[in-house]
């Protein structure tokens, strides 16, 4: 879920800099990428049944409803490009079922928490890697982050819920460190099982320092708890 505040700013390309054509590189990480929207789905359609009333179920079953849409724009472009979606998707079962089993959320509060946190942090990485790609698969990585509204309605949330109960962004503060420590942990999973793919890709544009990439990623997440009223 896009961030309500200005993410982390991607690297421009740099004059001379060509984007990475397809090849296994970048199915891999549209084979990621269409993962990730397929779980997003199942999550977010099961945590509708923790909303408090209808209204915000059928906030987060919409969300969830573009996740699937999603996922098949990018399994249609997989499939244009020659490769099956499930064999595109299969390194990364392991290490995605893995970070969504061990934060499963326990109320409405965690799961607008985890789709806030989670999902924000996902998009600002995949709007700084897309700079490496070629079109089509440039403007398709962009196309499929989460819109904005979806990220103001689950902060919206949790300022709510702290204004009910402020002990509750205690709580809530140590779930999001919970949340970014899991997504950690599973991203050397996620590595290794693409063999370093990601990696190359990243190397390969010249457009993109890693390093800067991780001080870009964790400070746009530190200013995003700070908007919903948490700890970071």
């Amino acid at each position: 879920m896009s961030a309500p505040i200005p993410p982390g700013h991607a690297v421009p390309a740099a004059p001379g800099d060509a984007p990475v054509p397809p090849g296994d590189a970048v199915t891999d990480l549209l084979g990621l990428v269409a993962l990730g929207e397929l779980l997003a789905f199942d999550r977010m359609a099961a945590d509708a049944r923790l909303a408090p009333d209808l209204r915000r179920r059928a906030a987060l079953s919409e969300m969830a409803a573009a996740e699937i849409a999603n996922y098949r724009r990018v399994a249609d472009r997989l499939t244009a490009l020659g490769v099956r979606p499930d064999d595109a998707m299969a390194a990364y079962v392991t290490p995605l079922q893995a970070y969504h089993d061990s934060t499963e959320p326990r109320d409405w509060a965690e799961a607008v928490t985890k789709a806030y946190v989670g999902d924000a942090i996902t998009d600002d990485f995949l709007r700084e890697i897309a700079v490496a790609l070629a079109e089509p698969e440039r403007q398709l990585v962009l196309d499929v982050l989460h819109e904005s509204r979806y990220a103001e309605f689950a902060a919206a949330e949790i300022r709510l819920a702290i204004v009910a109960d402020p002990t509750v962004a205690g709580r809530l503060s140590m779930w999001a460190r919970r949340l970014v420590g899991e997504a950690l942990s599973q991203a050397g999973r996620v590595a290794a099982a693409d063999h370093g793919a990601l990696t190359a890709l990243i190397a390969a544009s010249g457009q993109v320092e890693v390093a800067g990439l991780f001080r870009r990623l964790t400070a746009a997440h530190t200013a995003r708890m700070v908007a919903a009223g948490l700890n970071n």
